[in-house]
């Protein structure tokens, strides 16, 4: 479905820098149908905007707060979340608080805004789960060392101090699976322990920024 008139105005809003400017990267060859109009890392939304897009990455213990807040925020007409965490409990969490999308992070950036235009047409959208290929998404910290999304999000909740039951209860996954995924990573980053694990996120952003990016190249 084509988006008539204006595009839409779209807020980007994650805790990481790298996190929203990959998106903001996917949709930018659709300027004439999604504009966005402001990138936030733990900042509200401040402009008046059709969608304010959540993207869920590493963030999992405040989805709900964090949903929340953008839903009571009259700046933002409409909320979606985008996400690989289909979980049963997460997905009937954003449902129950009134969300308008639940968008999975496979779609391409082609379908991301068919789903946003239909959205904006007032319509609740709600993707398949992801298929294993995990492909699109935009961006994420340590994709240049050949981290895998999954295992970015759990190396950027082993920087905040998160312990592995932690990592388990806030991720759905089991705790062997949390191992395997640690493991895993330690290998592509090259340490031996959580210290130095913890060390290199700090090192390579894994850690939250805090700040506004607005009037995304030249938006409103």
């Amino acid at each position: 479905m084509s988006n008539r008139g204006r595009p839409i105005q779209v807020a980007l809003v994650d805790d990481y820098d790298v996190v929203v400017m990959g998106v903001a990267n996917m949709l930018e060859p659709y300027r004439d149908r999604v504009v966005v109009a402001e990138l936030d890392t733990n900042m509200p939304v401040e402009d008046r905007v059709d969608i304010a897009l959540y993207d869920s990455f590493a963030q999992p213990e405040s989805d709900r707060a964090e949903i929340k807040a953008l839903i009571d925020n009259p700046r933002a007409r409409r909320v979606v979340v985008y996400t690989w965490s289909f979980h049963p409990d997460l997905l009937a969490s954003a449902q129950d608080l009134g969300v308008h999308g639940y968008l999975s992070k496979a779609l391409t950036a082609r379908e991301l805004v068919a789903a946003l235009e239909s959205v904006h047409a007032g319509e609740i959208v709600v993707s398949p789960p992801a298929a294993k290929a995990r492909t699109q998404g935009g961006d994420w910290p340590g994709r240049g060392e050949g981290l895998t999304d999954r295992e970015a999000e759990i190396l950027a909740l082993i920087t905040q101090g998160k312990n592995n039951a932690e990592i388990a209860a806030l991720t759905y996954l089991s705790p062997n699976t949390v191992k395997s995924y640690i493991r895993g990573l330690y290998r592509k980053i090259d340490v031996e322990s959580r210290t130095q694990a913890v060390l290199w996120g700090v090192d390579h952003g894994f850690l939250p920024d805090k700040r506004r990016i607005e009037h995304w190249r030249g938006g409103p």
